[in-house]
């Protein structure tokens, strides 16, 4: 029988501990604690996490009825939901945001020979935001409309791995096309994203740093055509052209051509008008690179269906920060653990027998893989007897 570590001691292994006490240490996040260390704040917040608790009381309602385990996980101090409220406001953010970043190499490492099923040997980056909105009475402080209040978590997603290599985490307020500004375009490399990044100023920064982008065209664009490709318009390419801005500043803010082009989905029969500064690649490799856009939403998605960062166990900004860079973290845990162990589960599956096998006592892997074996005594035909007349 095997009497080693928990299923939840096994996955915290997985954390290098040694560069988060680094991150510690840079934001000073341990200076005159007694109970309650960041190392062990983050243990409990990633138990919160993985088995789905809804607020800090019951996160400690259920760690006290498993307190026999809490040594072997990490957690020495003495919990009670007034110094975990504590913690949760001024243990800084800004220490799971660097150890956000230290994840996000190591996944991107682990995932950068899966291939994208795309045409293309650059990295492909998709670019989105998305807003969490909350309760303007009790989060002031995140102020979004009259009546509202929001943050918003701008992201960029690395399509090889679906890795978050950029996150930006703001009040509603932030339009998406600012958030461009807090971004490193690196040569050579794709970046995908939605209408609402059009800007041709900073595209145009994009352009000069040797990158490519694809966007999507509004309405009111003005522009003057250059020259016109032929097009197979049984792929729905309905026209590839050259054209010129010529709207009030867009000529001065993207003064060289640029390739637009104009396609039809032909299951939505939806007509789709795209923007790039690639003038080489064919026009359907455009509109698969725009289509692969949707896994910054799935992303999202996962997030807020999986993890909780929808409703806060703290009110003030610290708080709100900290839970949301805790669970990206959670989501790169489980995605390099997921590539280390070659477990076949997607990354929801992985986590939902995470949450239901947390303090078992077997190796971590043997969750994933064990098969389901009846014992030999429900096996045995002479068991039916028992039930003959």
């Amino acid at each position: 029988m095997y009497e080693g570590k928990s299923v939840f001691a096994q996955l915290l292994e997985v954390i290098a501990w040694r560069r988060f006490q680094t991150c510690v240490d840079r934001h000073r996040g341990d200076w005159k604690i007694k109970s309650l260390r960041c190392h062990e704040f983050l243990r409990i917040m990633a138990f919160a996490q993985i088995t789905g608790r809804q607020s800090l009381s019951e996160t400690v309602l259920c760690l006290k009825a498993v307190s026999h385990h809490l040594y072997h996980i990490g957690i020495r101090s003495k919990i009670s939901k007034s110094n975990l409220a504590h913690a949760n406001n001024h243990r800084s953010w800004k220490i799971f945001f660097d150890f956000a970043h230290i994840l996000i190499k190591e996944a991107t490492l682990l995932y950068k020979n899966d291939s994208l099923e795309l045409d293309i040997d650059s990295c492909v980056y998709a670019l989105d935001s998305t807003t969490v909105d909350l309760c303007l009475s009790l989060f002031p402080w995140a102020h979004f409309r009259r009546t509202k209040a929001a943050v918003k978590m701008h992201t960029m997603i690395n399509l090889q791995g679906k890795i978050p290599e950029f996150i930006l985490v703001s009040t509603g307020k932030l339009h998406d096309v600012n958030a461009m500004d807090f971004i490193t375009w690196e040569a050579g490399c794709w970046y995908v994203m939605d209408r609402g990044y059009l800007d041709f100023e900073r595209l145009y920064l994009l352009h000069q740093s040797q990158s490519w982008f694809v966007t999507r065209s509004k309405k009111n664009t003005k522009y003057k055509r250059v020259y016109s490709r032929p097009v197979d318009k049984s792929q729905g390419i309905l026209c590839d052209q050259k054209v010129r801005l010529t709207g009030q500043g867009a000529d001065k803010a993207y003064p060289e051509l640029i390739r637009r082009i104009k396609y039809i989905d032909g299951e939505t029969g939806k007509r789709l008008v795209f923007l790039t500064n690639n003038m080489l690649v064919p026009a359907t490799t455009i509109t698969k690179l725009y289509k692969n856009r949707w896994h910054v939403e799935l992303f999202f998605k996962w997030i807020k269906q999986h993890l909780h960062v929808k409703t806060f166990f703290g009110r003030g900004n610290n708080a709100v920060r900290s839970q949301l860079w805790i669970a990206v973290c959670i989501y790169l845990l489980i995605a390099i653990l997921k590539k280390r162990l070659g477990l076949p589960q997607s990354l929801n599956e992985i986590l939902q027998i995470l949450s239901v096998t947390a303090f078992e006592k077997t190796p971590i892997s043997s969750v994933f893989f064990e098969k389901i074996t009846l014992p030999d005594s429900m096996c045995n035909p002479n068991q039916l007897l028992l039930f003959e007349l």
